[in-house]
Parts: C-alpha cells; structure tokens; sequence
C-alpha cells in the first residue's frame, strides 16, 4: 500500500502569519479550489497532515503578519468563482503589458532598474539581496527546513509535491539542488511552482548550481515540473520556465517543464492582486494539477 501523498507548501517573501493561522487560511482556499473538482480528493487533502506549510519568514524577517488584515479578502475570495470581467481587463490592459515589457527589459538591462523601480520591486530585491548574503544562516535555515520535512517523508516513502510560491520556489529549487548535488539524497518529488521569479535573469545567476557543468547545475531529483503563472504577473515576468530550464530535459533529469497560465481574482484591500499566495491556491487550474497528482499517487 502507498503511502500517503503530502503536499510541502514553501511561501514566498514578506513576514507571514503565525504558523497555524496561515496553514489554516491557505489550506481553505486550496480545498475550496479543489471542491470544484473532487470533493473527496479536497476531503482528503484537508485532513491529518496532507499539507505541510514550511513556515520560514518568521526567522528571516523577526516579525509574524496579522492574520486579521487578510481574513476579509480571504472571505471574499472564497465566495468568488472566478476572475470578473474587470479583472481579466486590468491584467491585459495595455498600460500592464507596457509594464511587464519595462520589468523584463530591467531584467536584461540592470542597470534601468533605479529609473521606474516600485516600491514593491525595490522591498523585492532588498530581501532578495538578504537571502543571497545568506547573513546569521537565514537562507540556509529556510532550506533547511525544507531538506529536513523532504527527508523524513523520504523515510517514509510518501510521494511529495514540492509547492513553491514566489521566492519561495527559489528556496524549493536550492533545497533539492542540495538533497541531490550534495547530499546525494536518493528522494524523488514532483515540482509545482507559482508565481515564480525562476524565469528573473538576476535570479538565475546566483541559483546553486549555475555555474556547475552538465546536469550537476541542476537539482536530479524532480520526476515532473509544472509551472503556474498569473496574467499580468509582476513577479513571474518570464512566466515560461520550460526554456530557461530546458537544459535539464536535455541532460535527462526529466521528461518535460509544463508551464501553464492563470487568471487569478484575489483582492488585497480592494485592488487587484494577481500574485498573492491565497488567489494562486484558490485557482481552478492550481486545483486541477494537484488534483490529477494526488488521484496519480492513490491510485483513483
């Protein structure tokens, strides 16, 4: 008999909730999404410890979020079924792909960052940059507490899914890079990754691994990646990862990248947030990848 399929969820930067308000709040708007398509699998996804929230930013950042400025967004967006009309337009509109074109160039051309950067870019890299400098051990304790959820279910023989959001995906990537490069883990999961700044140029320069040869730049432990990215991102500027990271198809690490997109409908105190963590998890076609992965693992 398999065991029991789990869910690792890794959140990306900014203070976060305490532990079990925030794993609370998640997991209701993935169950509400995956209701939509099989209620046993989001019964099932819901109950003993299926998702397992790795709760890092606290450590990084000395500071836990209110979870009262989120529960009346939240709430709203659990009674919504999809993105309105007007969603769909300020994603598309022309003045945010003029803005998407200005972020991917910045991307290529660093230098052009200081001349449009926002405040929401400039609060991006400073914590990046944080992380890059790895200073007290904050980076490598938030992979640490990946690397140690990921060897235990290991133990256990239970199929993972590594989910990934935002930088949190980098944190994902850099934790199985270690398991398999250096630690020489013989653990297998399957990858989701969302709203992923992966596709950054910045980003993939300074990943472990980069400057290594052949697959060793890559983690060897990912059966299937499948990549999530709202229109209208910010964050996932490059939203298709399958051609930065087609080296590892190449090298036979893993048979394909899926990269796939999404119209996310979450509102932040009245505006539009196309990257936040609780509109990606409620999304139908979030649901409907980790719904096929855990009917793929039991078998129904």
């Amino acid at each position: 008999m398999t065991a029991d399929p789990l869910i690792v969820y890794i959140p990306g930067l900014k203070p976060k909730p305490e532990e079990a308000a925030h794993r609370k709040q998640l997991l209701r708007c993935l169950r509400a999404g995956i209701e939509k398509i099989d209620a046993r699998v989001a019964t099932e996804i819901s109950v003993g410890d299926a998702f397992h929230l790795v709760s890092w930013t606290y450590d990084f950042y000395g500071e836990h979020r209110d979870i009262n400025l989120d529960i009346d967004d939240i709430e709203r967006v659990l009674r919504k079924n999809g993105p309105s009309e007007k969603d769909v337009a300020t994603v598309t509109s022309l003045k945010r792909r003029l803005t998407r074109w200005l972020f991917r160039t910045a991307d290529f051309l660093p230098f052009l960052i200081p001349h449009f950067a926002t405040e929401e870019l400039e609060i991006h890299l400073r914590d990046f940059n944080k992380y890059l400098r790895n200073n007290k051990g904050v980076a490598e304790d938030a992979r640490q507490k990946v690397k140690q959820v990921l060897d235990d279910a290991n133990a256990a023989e239970r199929p993972v899914l590594v989910l990934g959001h935002s930088m949190g995906s980098v944190i994902a990537y850099e934790s199985l890079w270690q398991l398999s490069r250096v630690q020489k883990s013989d653990i297998k999961v399957d990858f989701l990754t969302s709203g992923s700044p992966l596709g950054q140029g910045i980003v993939q320069r300074h990943l472990m691994g980069a400057h290594a040869e052949s697959a060793e730049r890559y983690p060897g432990n990912i059966r299937q990646w499948t990549n999530i990215a709202a229109v209208g991102e910010f964050t996932a500027i490059d939203m298709q990862l399958k051609s930065d990271f087609s080296g590892m198809i190449e090298q036979g690490l893993l048979a394909d990248i899926t990269d796939l997109e999404s119209y996310n409908y979450y509102h932040m105190h009245g505006s539009l947030n196309v990257h936040a963590e609780y509109g990606y998890l409620i999304n139908e076609v979030t649901a409907q990848v980790i719904c096929d992965w855990w009917r793929s693992c039991t078998g129904e």
